[in-house]
């Protein structure tokens, strides 16, 4: 029952919900360091909103989740679609402040991470690691930005797995942790895969695609589409598929042949801000025109031009997946599969690696690794 009324002229007048509530709690009174920067008028009732809107509605844009109340209070443009793209497009472009809050966001999911780490290693269950990391992060699973992706075993191959087991396996093999804070309404969104002997040809596995990433990153060109750099992850992934005989062909041939999806079947990345996949980033300008789709991967949400003062995700993944993996078996490609070896590699699930990356001008920066999660 908060309302922001900005008018562009004045300060913005921040409308903020404190009713008399005996069976929820209710808000204090705001003291951080942004209260400055609004007209604070606290209701106690939904009843005063109407008195401090503006008069003239038909002036007025209502911009949110709440359709129905928006239409009592009386507003007849709601979500008006050409404001909409002006801003979703310019969301874009982050402040210095917005990076400071991704940071800080990524600071606090950092010392997440490590706690799941020791956590596996400990041989805890997929449940007791999301409490190590909850606790570590200090945000219950409703503070934090999404629901936490924690994949032991077989399940790392699940992209969006959130069951969570309460029963540790018989036997670890692998974690896959999909992970993110919040700070100040900001993201953080990282991933990280371990291989619990770290000496095995998974472990190698997982170091080569570490390798693919921090390259992926350093690769990024201002001006080019994300689509120029997911294509290149494609071509990268071709080449480790070949080199760990998983594809019997070499890295050109199994790109050509189309053989990386099946293995890596999500986009390499996508914008990261207030939301975790912050919107805008298939828009070509702020009148809406969008980014037309390539034709070999008609399902990636990241398409536009890199350009400095965004923030993207950099996040290469390579799987084995039951489901697409018996589509190969029913084509061509089938005789240039070494199935025993993919066999073997089911019950590890697949490998993600994710950072947050702040494109400038002059350089990328990688916000996850600067602060040590390697």
């Amino acid at each position: 029952n908060c309302l922001l009324i900005i008018n562009g002229e004045n300060k913005p007048t921040l409308l903020f919900y404190q009713p008399v509530d005996f069976w929820h709690s209710v808000p204090k009174d705001p003291t951080e360091y942004w209260v400055n920067e609004f007209n604070i008028i606290k209701i106690s009732s939904t009843d005063e909103i109407n008195g401090l809107l503006p008069s003239d509605k038909s002036k007025s844009v209502y911009l949110g989740e709440f359709i129905d109340d928006a239409k009592e209070l009386g507003f007849s443009n709601i979500n008006d679609k050409n404001l909409m793209n002006y801003l979703y497009f310019h969301r874009a472009y982050k402040s210095e402040y917005e990076f400071e809050c991704i940071r800080n966001a990524n600071k606090i999911a950092v010392k997440g991470h490590k706690a799941a780490k020791d956590a596996f290693y400990s041989k805890a269950s997929e449940f007791e690691i999301q409490l190590e990391y909850l606790k570590a992060v200090s945000q219950s699973q409703t503070e934090v930005p999404y629901g936490t992706i924690i994949g032991l075993n077989e399940n790392a191959a699940i992209l969006h797995y959130t069951t969570l087991e309460r029963k540790a396996p018989s036997e670890h093999r692998s974690l896959l942790i999909d992970a993110g804070a919040n700070f100040n309404g900001y993201a953080a969104d990282i991933t990280r895969t371990y291989s619990f002997d770290t000496s095995d040809e998974f472990a190698e596995l997982i170091e080569e695609m570490n390798k693919i990433e921090i390259e992926l990153v350093k690769s990024y060109q201002v001006g080019e589409s994300y689509t120029e750099a997911h294509i290149r992850s494609h071509k990268l992934i071709a080449n480790t598929l070949s080199k760990f005989k998983f594809i019997n062909l070499d890295g050109d041939l199994i790109y050509e042949k189309g053989l990386v999806k099946p293995f890596y079947p999500h986009g390499l990345g996508h914008h990261l801000g207030s939301q975790v996949h912050d919107l805008g980033a298939n828009l070509a300008d702020d009148f809406g025109a969008q980014v037309e789709k390539p034709k070999d991967h008609p399902h990636l949400r990241a398409i536009r031009t890199l350009e400095p003062r965004m923030v993207y995700t950099c996040e290469p993944g390579l799987y084995f997946i039951d489901s697409l993996l018996s589509e190969i078996k029913d084509s061509e490609n089938n005789k240039y599969m070494n199935w025993d070896k993919i066999e073997n590699f089911k019950k590890f699930g697949g490998i993600r690696i994710e950072d947050n990356i702040i494109l400038h001008r002059d350089r990328n920066e990688n916000i996850t690794r600067d602060l040590g999660l390697n």
